[in-house]
């Protein structure tokens, strides 16, 4: 089945219960040919119901979540107050961190948007291994196995998350359909933003996990519209061997082409 958007080739269409099998035409893998990266981009639209992906393969493989884990990390930590407010500050311990923008002391505002690991490592402690249990639970998040730590199971480690399984997520942030208090969904979704103007809120988040020989890259998140709301998931391999340096920005880049091609951005 092949559904057209615009003027715009196809993705790979994906509708319930029953899923597309056929392979359509690769309508948006040039951005990722240019760019030197194997990966996918997934989108789920609200209105119509439907995903749309550009590797019906990829669309429910596991890999790490990385950084992206900050979103419902940073949900827990709120509803659990084991921080005040997105506002209260954590000492940073004085030692050399793996990027300089980590080594001052942090709140969690700075922590989402710098991506600071320790910020999160120090929540994870207070928060425990039975809380992430009930969470990822309830989140329905990826395999929810926090076996291999509690301050490294995001982290390339145990916990694993699809590309589908993230827009599931997301979308039930969104709509509001957790267990959570509305002073939890405000401030999480108010750290998510990214970019505002006066057609369109993106709220969204990047993570890399360093996982040997194959990194993974994230970048995901929803676009609120007047009309509707879109979801994004867009993954990237980069094999350790061939580690090039557009690697990080390529998650972003590849991520908005695609976005402005199909007039959502």
């Amino acid at each position: 089945m092949i559904l057209r958007i615009g003027a715009y080739l196809s993705l790979l269409l994906l509708t319930f219960p029953a899923w597309a099998q056929e392979k359509l035409p690769a309508a948006f893998d040039r951005f990722f040919e240019q760019a030197g990266f194997m990966g996918s981009f997934t989108l789920y639209d609200l209105q119509k119901n439907t995903y749309y992906t550009t590797n019906l393969n990829d669309f429910e493989k596991l890999t790490s979540p990385a950084s992206t884990f900050k979103i419902p990390n940073s949900l827990i930590a709120l509803e659990t107050k084991v921080v005040r407010d997105q506002y209260e500050v954590l000492p940073w311990d004085g030692t050399a961190k793996w990027l300089k923008t980590w080594e001052k002391d942090h709140d969690m505002v700075q922590a989402y948007k710098n991506s600071t690991v320790w910020f999160y490592q120090e929540m994870a402690r207070r928060i425990g291994e039975k809380k992430y249990t009930d969470f990822l639970k309830k989140f329905d998040y990826g395999n929810q196995d926090i076996s291999s730590g509690l301050t490294t199971f995001w982290l390339g480690e145990s916990l694993r998350i699809s590309p589908k399984n993230q827009l599931d997520f997301l979308k039930k942030l969104h709509l509001e359909t957790f267990p959570l208090s509305p002073r939890t969904y405000q401030i999480g979704k108010e750290l998510m933003i990214e970019e505002k103007t006066d057609t369109y809120v993106l709220r969204a988040k990047t993570g890399w996990a360093d996982t040997k020989p194959t990194h993974t890259g994230w970048y995901v998140g929803y676009i609120e519209t007047k009309g509707n709301v879109y979801f994004f998931a867009t993954r990237l391999y980069q094999p350790d061997a061939a580690r090039k340096d557009n690697f990080g920005t390529a998650r972003k880049s590849i991520t908005r082409s695609i976005l402005t091609e199909l007039a959502i951005l």
